[in-house]
């Protein structure tokens, strides 16, 4: 089985839960997913199947995510969302509009450190679990961009905002600098993918339909629906031949190509170079 399944991810589970459990629904012991989501999080989660899992760093490449958060103000936690333990609480005093302005006033670039509690690796080491050590290690700051940003509603404490931002934002950070901003804390309270990269919410099937239906299949989408914002070459014959021996053949035009064989078959990822047409990544099965 080669494809894409797009979660829905369930509250409670994480990222590798969810693919732990479609190894068994879909008989393939080659599955992994496209960027973790935290326990609490609910939402997109592409997981990749059989010989697309080779697609996976190219989902990571793609960046943008797209997120529904919940706020909640006068709160700080050791993980900046409310599954944390507490360390401080302070009265709320803002108003909404006060609320809206630092919250529209992370829109750009801006330097973010990973949170203690994240994924990221230190010396070999999950950040989280040395935090669960109780230890604290310096991280390097990176990049981030927060191309859209609006608050939705809300009053007192909890409030509910939408962020577009590029891969490697943390929306539990992008709480806890608005409530510094507001001078009482935050943190986050709930968080929800809507999109990541070409996928949304209109294309996830849950947990509970998967694991329900006869036929899990149907839910899976071709593998070059995420290469679809490049163009399409076809070819047949000789050319098929090399590219399946990871030859170049000739081409012309510029940036990565979707390569097709005969009877339509997705080969490779190609990118166009002096003339030809070099694999990126090829995707055939490789008896």
């Amino acid at each position: 089985m080669t494809g894409i399944v797009v979660v829905d991810k369930p509250a409670g589970w994480t990222s590798f839960d969810v693919a732990a459990k479609l190894r068994g629904v879909f008989h393939e012991r080659r599955v992994g997913h496209g960027g973790t989501l935290d326990p609490m999080a609910t939402g997109v989660l592409p997981v990749f199947l059989g010989r697309a899992t080779r697609g996976v760093q190219f989902f990571e490449e793609c960046g943008d995510k797209e997120y529904i958060a919940g706020l909640r103000l006068g709160l700080q936690t050791d993980t900046e969302d409310t599954t944390g333990q507490t360390l401080a609480t302070h009265p709320v005093t803002a108003a909404y509009e006060q609320v809206k302005a630092a919250v529209e006033a992370l829109v750009g670039p801006q330097m973010q450190c990973p949170p203690m509690y994240s994924a990221v690796r230190c010396n070999g080491q999950r950040l989280y679990d040395l935090a669960r050590q109780g230890k604290t290690v310096e991280r390097k700051a990176r990049l981030v961009v927060i191309h859209e940003i609006e608050l939705l509603g809300g009053a007192g404490e909890d409030y509910v905002f939408r962020v577009k931002c590029s891969k490697g934002t943390y929306v539990r950070s992008l709480c806890a600098e608005i409530g510094r901003a507001l001078g009482c804390g935050g943190c986050m309270s709930s968080l929800r993918r809507s999109a990541a990269g070409r996928y949304t919410l209109a294309q996830a099937v849950t947990m509970e339909q998967l694991l329900a239906c006869d036929d899990p299949t149907q839910y899976v989408l071709r593998l070059d629906t995420l290469f679809e914002g490049y163009p399409a070459v076809h070819i047949d014959g000789e050319a098929e031949r090399r590219v399946r021996n990871g030859n170049p053949i000739p081409g012309e035009g510029e940036g990565r190509c979707r390569v097709y064989g005969a009877g339509g078959s997705f080969l490779a990822l190609g990118r166009y170079e002096a003339g030809q047409i070099i694999t990126v990544k090829s995707f055939f099965e490789v008896s």
